[in-house]
């Protein structure tokens, strides 16, 4: 089996990284594709990610028949303690008569249709509202859809192929790890779900994340930085970017661990922490939760459920938030019950309140929270203040000005 020769520091550890369901089943497309279109029998195929890192994947246990090939790709989560680890990733690729494969450049292949891809054994079936896939979809997240259509397209026009291509992606190991998962609280049935944003695993050794995350403040610390830009993973960091216009370049992405993020800011003598995130995230701290992975702790449903109760909702729909899969589905009821402003402010005050008390005197920290739909959603009453600190082309003047702004209360244009 090929190994991902890719390695990150976490603290004092050198540790693998290793590639995601998502990527094994776009590798398994190709591999399928390429045998069924051109004849030719591939043992690896390389597949390039999102993080733009290259994996090359062994294929494995081969089968064919009329107009179909399938072929598998086994699982490497690198040095991950991921319960998929190992597990074989199917690809059945059929030829659709009658179809033709409208001509797509670079930027807008992932536009393309004409790829049907769907779930088999293994794979779970989305039966709640509020996920990445639609009701009745399998639970294949969109970035994985795009890179198995874009292997499938890739194999089409090696060969000349102008059809269309059906992609099943199986992964019988799924139906009994499906157990060991969130899966079924969520409402996807029958299976795993097929995800990753980047393609590529990152370690989460949590003793040696925590480590990293510290090793690289202090860095940023000894250059002179007094004011830190985080959020917990890539949808943060990218709102970030794209919506509110800050330099991401520095951004300190912290995962679960907020709270221990705030305690090492206290301790390397920062002076401000702008925190980024998604509700979902931010929803727990505001709770309290300062480790926001799931197998610590959620109340997610309790605690937005406590807040719009205190901006006015009626028990029906307290009770239809406690039975919500995802805090993207509440959003839509608050705001037909006319509470969405009011609720997300009684959530920002809370929110407040705990991160003033995980930080003390010695930090100030403040947060926004948003939805990719709905956008920022709310923010801790002095957030304002400390976005100039972080606005791409701040000039240092302009930064210290701004610092001096936020300890004294004063506004910033």
């Amino acid at each position: 089996m090929a190994k991902l020769e890719h390695y990150i520091s976490v603290g004092q550890k050198r540790l693998r990284c290793g590639y995601t369901t998502g990527t094994c089943a776009a590798a398994a497309t190709l591999g399928a594709a390429t045998l069924l279109l051109s004849g030719e029998f591939l043992p690896a195929v390389t597949v390039h990610t999102p993080a733009g890192i290259d994996v090359v994947a062994d294929l494995e246990d081969f089968s064919q028949g009329e107009g179909w090939v399938q072929c598998a790709v086994r699982k490497d989560a690198g040095d991950d303690p991921d319960v998929t680890d190992g597990i074989l990733v199917y690809a059945r690729v059929t030829m659709v008569p009658g179809t033709t494969v409208p001509k797509c450049d670079n930027s807008a292949w992932h536009h393309c249709h004409t790829v049907r891809i769907d779930g088999g054994l293994g794979v779970g079936r989305v039966t709640r509202p509020g996920l990445d896939q639609p009701v009745g979809a399998a639970a294949i997240n969109h970035v994985p859809r795009q890179m198995i259509e874009r292997a499938a397209r890739d194999a089409c026009e090696a060969a000349g192929y102008e059809g269309g291509l059906d992609v099943v992606i199986s992964i019988p190991a799924g139906v009994e790890l499906a157990a060991r998962t969130f899966n079924p609280r969520l409402g996807i049935q029958g299976g795993i779900s097929v995800l990753g944003t980047s393609g590529i695993v990152r370690p989460m050794s949590e003793d040696a994340l925590v480590a990293s995350l510290e090793l690289e403040m202090r860095v940023q610390r000894e250059a002179g930085r007094r004011d830190l830009l985080v959020a917990p993973g890539n949808y943060g960091r990218d709102f970030a970017e794209d919506a509110l216009g800050l330099d991401v370049e520095p951004c300190v992405q912290c995962s679960n661990y907020l709270g221990a993020t705030i305690d090492a800011a206290v301790r390397l003598d920062f002076r401000s922490m702008l925190v980024v995130g998604a509700l979902g995230k931010l929803v727990k701290v505001a709770a309290g939760i300062m480790n926001t992975h799931s197998r610590v702790a959620d109340g997610r449903k309790e605690t937005l459920a406590a807040h719009a109760a205190l901006a006015g909702a009626d028990r029906q729909l307290v009770a239809r938030i406690m039975g919500a899969v995802t805090t993207d589905e509440v959003l839509p009821w608050l705001d037909e019950a006319g509470i969405l402003e009011e609720t997300m402010g009684s959530l920002a005050v809370a929110l407040e309140q705990r991160l003033r008390q995980r930080a003390g005197e010695g930090l100030d920290v403040e947060a926004i929270f948003f939805s990719p739909a709905w956008g920022v959603l709310g923010q801790t009453s002095g957030a304002g203040r400390l976005l100039a600190l972080h606005r791409v082309g701040a000039t240092a003047t302009g930064a210290t000005a701004a610092a001096g702004a936020a300890a004294t209360g004063a506004a910033v244009v």
